[in-house]
């Protein structure tokens, strides 16, 4: 079997163990457009894994998450995990975890939510069940399950 290799990063960040077919999801969460034009970013889409059968990667060079971003990934890639790159070595690694509450990262489906009116206030969800992840909007109780749709 011929493998191709991705070159390392100097500094940035590797999110793995992504279910398979979600990387392009995760991208679009970390706004891979707003850039450095010299900052590689390396996909790896439907990579065999021991853990999930599959799974995607992906690395971004120059760039460490915001909870914000790690939030947003652990709703659609709850087996995820976070590595800091710096000077080519592991600094750190985490799993993604939900936190309680999620804020600003969706819209509520409810058209009639007031965190959908043009009020000064960001939507808020309380998580209710985390496999698979269950959220109720804490305006308007509304249940969401499908977050891809409502990314903010």
């Amino acid at each position: 079997m011929r493998e191709l290799k991705i070159t390392p990063i100097k500094n940035g960040t590797v999110i793995d163990h992504i279910g398979n077919g979600m990387a392009l999801e995760v991208l679009r969460i970390l706004d891979v457009r707003s850039l450095d034009k010299d900052s590689t970013v390396s996909v790896a889409i439907h990579v065999r894994s021991g853990k999930l059968g599959w799974k995607d990667i992906v690395k971004v060079e120059n760039m460490e998450l915001s909870p914000r971003n790690v939030n947003a990934i652990a709703l659609i890639a709850p087996t995820a995990t976070i590595s800091i790159i710096r000077d080519f070595k592991v600094r750190e690694k985490r799993t993604v975890d939900l936190p309680p509450q999620i804020v600003g990262i969706l819209r509520c489906p409810n058209p009639n939510c007031i965190s959908n009116q043009p009020e000064p206030l960001e939507s808020e969800f309380d998580v209710l069940e985390r496999r698979p992840v269950v959220l109720s909007c804490a305006f308007c109780e509304r249940r969401v399950d499908d977050f891809l749709e409502h990314l903010a």
